[in-house]
Parts: C-alpha cells; structure tokens; sequence
C-alpha cells in the first residue's frame, strides 16, 4: 500500500522502505510522524472498551504498531525487540494475549465494521468476497491441510481463510473473514488436534460459498455498513445456493462463472412443481416442453451480432484508461441440464480485452432489467479491491507472519490485521483532503 508510512513513533525508521519494498509517495516530516501516532492512539481508543482488562489494552495497541511498523517479520518476539528491547516477560505477554487472551475477536469487528461505514460507507457499496491461503509448515495448525494455496499457485500444506472486504468510490478495507476447516478436520482422526487448538464443539464442515454467505448474511442483520452488490469469482459463481442466499437478502449479486456454465437464452416459461404425467410428486419446478435447450455460456459470444458489443472504458490504470468490449446478454440460469431444472434470470454479461489473445471473461448478476450496460461493465473490473487489501495486508502489515496454531490466535490476528489495515485507509483519506485543502 503506497500511503503515506508511520514512522519511529509507530516502529518505523523515517524514510524506510516497508517490507512490500514500496517506497511511500509522501514521507512524513516529523512533525507528521508524531501527529500519526496521536491519530493512532486515538483510533485505538474506539476499542479500548472492548477489552476487559488493562494489559489487553496494553498489549493490542503494542501489537498494532507493530503490525504499522518497518520490521521485515512481524511476529510478536521482534516486535518486542523493536520497540521494547530485549524482554522475554514481554514476548511471553504478547504472545498469550494474541494465542489465548479472553477477548471477543467478534465485539471489535462489530465495532470496525461500525467505523468503515463511517470512514467508507455508501449506499451503493460493494462486498466482495474471496478466498486466500496461508502457507505452513507442519500439522499441528488450526485447519492446515494439503489444498489449493492461491499464494503459491498450487496445492499445498496451508490453512485457508475466506475474507469479505468493503469497497466504495472512498476505498477499500477487510469487514470479516471466516476460517475454511477441511472435510478431514472433523472425522475422530483429528479429534485430539481439535481439541488441543481450541475448535469449537458445535462446529461442523462448511463450504467456502456457505462461509461467505453467512458473512453477508451477517453484515445484512447488523444493517451497520451500507452495501447493494456482492461480488466474487468461479467458486462463488457456480453455487446456486450461494447466488440464490444472497438475492434472498435483496442484494445484488455480481460473479464471475466458468466457461461450461449453462444458461437459457431469454426468459423461459417455467412449469412449477407438480404431479406427473404418470403421478409421481415433481419436486421442482422445469421448463415447459419445446423450450430450447441451455448453452454453455462460452458459446454465446459466438451467438451475438456484432452491434451487441459495446466499447466501455472499465477503469482508470497505470498506463491510461483499460478499454474492453462488453456485452450483456438476458439469460435464465440453468440448474441442472438433464432434468431440465431452471434457475432465475440473470444477465450475462461478457467482457472482451482488445488483444485477440485476451480472455474471454464471463459473469452472471440478478441485476434488475432496467440496470445499464455501463454499470454492468463497470462492475467486471471491479474485484480487484479483495486481492489487493489481501496483498497489501500480507505485504505491509504481517497479516501472515503469525505463529499462532489455535482456533482464537487465528481469528485475533486476522481482526487486528483488519484494524491495522483500515487506520492506513483512514490515514489514507486524511491526506487527500490536506492535499485537497
């Protein structure tokens, strides 16, 4: 993240070069430096409430500035050393109070969720969800398993997290995350190594798209941060449960699908669910004989004239404006081609590169009719926020560099890496309006 860096008052050395080897487009003065570490201070009194005893207090606001800090690994033992020198009661403090320590990950991000709609809210907010790994060593960590790790680009030994961030005109931060715990974790076999990480005992197995949508589901209870769209990739977009969960909620839903995803072309008539012809109970509904049968949606580009696609610029880049072809298309998903299940209407919509060796993107959203093909564009190039507030948290703030194994230091690290993260966007926004001033 390129803001402008805390420096010696947070842990920093003034003028270093954070770990994601960005330098800051505005170092601080001095003066700015400690004015940083009393608009710290004073954002973490926001909390200080949440936190029953004085130590935790203590401690969680040491942690945050070490998470601000220039170190190259942040866990908590150079963290101590940076900012306090060498003192081994203090390591072991900061470590039971990340691993162990009795407070309510929960409660604060209650609260955090509470400052982004006030620092980023809109009503026409974006939740975007995705999904990200964390590379370990050894079996002894809360949900680590051989799965896919998006970090290395492969399957490894890695715990996996589910992360829903904010995204509005004003930035974009973390709101919630939930920890993926492989099928495996919960057979007798791990049942000691449930128990030793803290595993909840009502817990059960959970897809990905099932974590997600309980996280909006949540946000949507709270009413606290105003949000109209979801956004997410493949594995979100090809689970009907996931799409049909969120349209429940009077929300928008915005996601990427894969190539083989089959759709009716238009609106179908749909049969509801009934006796048979030969009295056996349909219990879904179908559509109505003679109806063409679904495409997969990789086809229907082939399948549009040519003044269908429209040349949008979707976003402001680094070398100038990014340009792409789209075209949106009024589907009726498909549930299941064999038994002729369909789904609800949708609009496809496709995006284009202008390279003929750029790939054909594909996404489906239960937008109303009437929504624009400029918005719909739009909306292509937007679930970047997610993978970059990931990059960012990873890179500049030690979001993975913890050592903790349990079921709480997991959900406490990644909830102070949300604070640590969002007072950079607040600080963010401060300075662009300085600049504006």
């Amino acid at each position: 993240m390129q803001t402008t860096a805390p420096t010696r008052s947070l842990g920093l050395g003034r003028g270093a070069v954070p770990p994601s080897g960005q330098p800051p487009q505005q170092p601080l003065s001095p003066r700015e430096v400690r004015a940083t570490a009393q608009e710290l201070v004073a954002y973490h009194e926001a909390f200080k409430d949440l936190f029953a005893r004085s130590e935790q207090r203590q401690w969680s606001l040491f942690y945050l500035r070490g998470q601000l800090s220039d170190l190259e690994r942040k866990t908590v033992e150079p963290m101590v050393h940076a900012l306090r020198g060498v003192d081994p009661a203090a390591v072991r403090a900061v470590q039971t109070f990340l691993s162990e320590g009795a407070w309510d990950d929960a409660v604060l991000l209650l609260r955090h969720q509470e400052l982004v709609a006030q620092s980023l809210g809109e009503p026409g907010g974006l939740v975007i969800v995705d999904g990200s790994g964390f590379p370990k060593q050894g079996k002894c960590s809360v949900g680590v398993a051989h799965q896919y790790c998006g970090r290395l680009g492969k399957v490894a030994n890695c715990q996996h997290g589910v992360f829903a961030a904010y995204h509005s005109s004003k930035g974009s931060t973390f709101v919630d995350c939930r920890l993926y715990m492989p099928k495996q974790w919960f057979s007798e076999e791990f049942a000691a190594l449930r128990a030793r990480c803290g595993v909840p005992k009502d817990l059960r197995f959970t897809t990905e798209p099932t974590l997600a949508l309980g996280m909006v589901r949540t946000l949507c209870k709270r009413q606290t941060l105003p949000f109209q769209w979801v956004l997410g990739d493949e594995t979100y977009g090809d689970n009907p449960g996931f799409l049909d969960g969120v349209a429940a909620l009077g929300k928008f839903y915005f996601v990427e699908v894969a190539k083989t995803t089959q759709v009716y072309l238009g609106s179908v008539c749909v049969l509801p669910a009934d006796l048979g012809p030969l009295g056996p109970v349909r219990r879904y509904p179908r559509v109505a004989p003679g109806t063409p049968p679904p495409v997969p949606v990789s086809q229907v580009a082939s399948l549009l004239p040519e003044e269908a696609w429209e040349l949008q610029e979707l976003q402001e880049g680094s070398k100038g404006p990014i340009l792409a072809r789209i075209a949106c298309v009024p589907v009726t998903r498909c549930r299941s081609k064999s038994l002729k299940r369909p789904g609800a209407p949708a609009w496809l919509v496709l995006r284009q590169g202008l390279s003929p060796e750029t790939e054909l993107k594909m996404f489906l959203s239960n937008a109303p009719s009437d929504t624009s093909q400029k918005v719909l564009g739009r909306l292509t190039a937007l679930r970047w926020p997610v993978e970059t507030v990931l990059l960012e948290a990873k890179s500049e703030l030690g979001m993975d560099h913890y050592e903790v194994r349990s079921w709480l230091g997991w959900h406490h690290q990644m909830t102070l890496s949300f604070l640590s993260h969002h007072f950079l966007i607040r600080l963010q926004l401060s300075q662009k309006k300085k600049v504006r001033r």
